[in-house]
């Protein structure tokens, strides 16, 4: 850790968290897009919970109008490299040497970029899914983004030198141009809609993965929110049934949280620094 991520941090920040720790032995990891942002991925709400800017486009607008899915994927085909190659921070290594020390019951991550494996980790649930996958949702035949991404540069090759400032989940901002002029590839195998393998606004999470991650709670001694406002119910339910088990709830954030009022512990500092302080072997 360098000496200015030390700067920082206060050293009562990080031997609080801990404190709280030391009795737990499995401990449920819920991170969120604040644990990206220092691998330069933006999240999308301000520290009062609010968006910064336009929310996401919703499933219903993506499958339903097709200039929403031009502009989407127009976007997407800009910011994707970004995605590609971002590459894990702090936290993300703090969180794979917790877990391989045994310390991680299962990491749940709201997060749809990948950087967790990345960085190590093992135990995760990708809450709203990966975006270096995609899916027909005709035939539901899977593919990588990677290949797609040749696709689309292949399908639009004017619009392969544009640049623009990185927006949340491998978006761009692009701003007027017309994007009924941009090409969206289909299905290969049957000629069906292609999506990211995402969860967008309007979808439900699989039943099968919340399942999961609800019964790797209830094995847990303690749950530990990082990098997350939890204003999306699909996350912060977690920390409402975590509470109802009686399970201790810590959340290491900046700015407030919908789950403040149910946490013993609660830490607004920068989470690299914190995490990797409080959780050094």
């Amino acid at each position: 850790m360098s000496l200015v991520a030390n700067s920082l941090v206060q050293p009562s920040s990080a031997r609080r968290l801990r404190a709280w720790l030391a009795p737990c032995r499995r401990v449920f990891v819920l991170t969120g897009a604040g644990c990206s942002t220092n691998s330069g991925i933006p999240d999308y709400r301000d520290a009062d919970g609010q968006w910064k800017r336009t929310p996401p486009v919703t499933y219903q607008a993506f499958t339903g109008d097709a200039r929403v899915n031009a502009r989407y994927w127009a976007r997407s085909f800009v910011g994707w490299p970004r995605i590609d190659e971002a590459r894990p921070n702090s936290v993300h290594v703090a969180l794979a040497d917790w877990e391989a020390r045994g310390g991680i019951s299962t990491l749940l991550t709201q997060n749809v970029d990948g950087l967790h494996q990345r960085a190590g980790s093992r135990e995760v649930i990708d809450l709203h899914g990966r975006l270096d996958g995609v899916v027909c949702l005709a035939c539901r035949a899977p593919s990588s983004r990677a290949d797609l991404q040749q696709r689309l540069a292949a399908a639009n090759p004017a619009w392969a030198g544009l640049d623009a400032s990185t927006a949340p989940d491998g978006d761009a901002d692009l701003d007027g141009l017309d994007f009924t002029r941009f090409d969206v590839p289909a299905c290969e195998s049957c000629g069906g809609m292609l999506k990211p393998d995402v969860v967008f606004f309007g979808e439900n999470v699989p039943r099968e993965r919340a399942q999961r991650a609800g019964e790797a709670l209830k094995g847990s001694d303690a749950m530990l929110v990082v990098g997350s406002s939890l204003m999306v119910y699909s996350g912060y339910r977690f920390a409402r049934m975590a509470a109802e088990a009686g399970i201790e709830l810590a959340i290491l954030n900046r700015g407030r949280t919908r789950a403040d009022d149910l946490a013993s512990l609660k830490i607004e500092e920068e989470a690299g620094a914190v995490l990797s302080e409080a959780l050094a072997a």
